[in-house]
């Protein structure tokens, strides 16, 4: 469906601008008409500009967008007041125009979670589903609260957990420069100097100088398998059994398995927390968490106790069979069904969790410092031994 920009004049004489979607310019009109607006200006909207705009908007815009929201709200302000003042006071520009769409569709009739539906980019399924439970239960300000609150909370986490990946891809980076260097511009001059000499290499130096030789004559092979190999593992990725294998093999690996299993029990565990506590239903809950639980593993899990929920069992079975989450958060998933606290019990759990990624966080830190530096001590120093010894054994003929 095409974007519209419109341009209308309310009966107070303000001037109005949005976007809006609609078949045709005349449906566009009448819309406008419907609400008492006169038409100025309308301009087709282009498209590929619109989403890229879209794209723009970041977590913490969102953050600030919801907060003061909450606080407009239960100062008193209407609605479409409030959302028209957050437009006006946006400084980003996609978001502003997402605010604007916001308002005519309020205006025209449609809820605040319906509106916001509209703009998935900006507004995910978990935010959608949150605001309408807060206009069913008349506690909009409130939820938006939460959910700022655990937009920051959850930000922070995947912060702390990509954190955790930075250092040893720059150290891994790092060495990969330092090898190719040494191949390609330092290895050759050695080389040189053996074959003016004449004398037999050892092997560590004939490898060495094989793989120099290799990478000079034939580097356009390495990118190209490097290049294709990238690809098909983010096809392989994209696959339903791809994706379960990778996760699967993720959540094995030693020490940032165990960073990567804390982070996804803390995310699913706040995020089904805050939704049953904000009148969400647990089945929609569920179903809501499985699809923002960033591993296929997790995600299974939590659909498998969904079925059991839907079935007239509990939620804490499912999770057990799967032996992807820990007994403690199972027993107290248990005690939270059983007393009918699950809310304020898995957001007692998600508390914990956090502290437990930072421990863990730190682990990985400390684990991978010495682990890179031997690394770069045996490539790099060891690719320096094979060169020179030819040199002592040239010194040791000479004596």
């Amino acid at each position: 469906m095409p974007a519209f920009t419109y341009t209308a004049r309310a009966l107070n004489g303000d001037l109005r601008t949005a976007t809006i979607d609609a078949p045709n310019r005349d449906e566009v009109v009448a819309q406008l008409k419907r609400q008492r607006l006169n038409v100025v200006k309308i301009d087709e909207a282009a498209t590929a500009k619109k989403k890229k705009g879209s794209g723009k908007i970041t977590m913490r815009d969102i953050v600030i967008f919801t907060r003061q929201f909450s606080t407009m709200i239960n100062a008193g302000l209407p609605l479409v007041q409030a959302l028209d003042i957050l437009s006006k006071q946006s400084e980003n520009k996609a978001l502003k125009d997402v605010t604007n769409a916001v308002v005519f569709d309020v205006e025209s009739g449609h809820t605040v979670a319906d509106a916001l539906r509209k703009h998935p980019k900006a507004f995910g399924e978990l935010y959608v589903n949150m605001v309408a439970a807060g206009e069913a239960g008349g506690i909009l300000d409130t939820i938006l609260m939460r959910l700022a609150t655990f937009m920051e909370k959850n930000d922070a986490l995947i912060r702390k957990v990509k954190g955790a990946m930075i250092y040893p891809g720059v150290i891994m980076s790092v060495a990969a420069i330092a090898i190719v260097v040494l191949l390609i511009f330092v290895i050759p001059v050695f080389e040189k100097m053996f074959a003016s000499v004449g004398m037999a290499l050892p092997l560590p130096t004939r490898v060495v100088l094989g793989m120099s030789r290799f990478l000079k004559s034939y580097w356009w092979i390495v990118l190209a398998a490097t290049a294709g190999g990238v690809t098909m593992l983010k096809r392989y990725y994209a696959t339903s059994n791809g994706k379960l294998q990778i996760d699967k093999l993720m959540l094995k690996m030693p020490v940032l398995g165990d960073v990567l299993r804390k982070s996804a029990v803390s995310r699913f565990t706040r995020t089904l927390g805050t939704l049953i506590g904000s009148g969400v239903s647990i089945l929609e809950g569920l179903e809501i968490t499985a699809k923002t639980a960033g591993n296929r593993v997790i995600s299974d899990a939590i659909m498998e106790s969904r079925a059991s929920i839907a079935g007239g069992e509990t939620i804490a079975a499912p999770l057990q069979k799967s032996a992807v989450f820990p007994p403690m958060v199972i027993s107290m998933i248990a005690v939270g069904e059983q007393t009918g606290g699950l809310d304020e019990m898995l957001s007692k759990i998600a508390d914990f969790y956090d502290e437990e990624v930072d421990a863990a966080v730190s682990g990985l830190l400390s684990l991978m410092e010495p682990v890179m530096i031997v690394f770069l001590g045996v490539v790099v120093g060891g690719m320096v031994v094979a060169m020179y010894l030819p040199i002592f054994d040239m010194i040791n003929a000479v004596q």
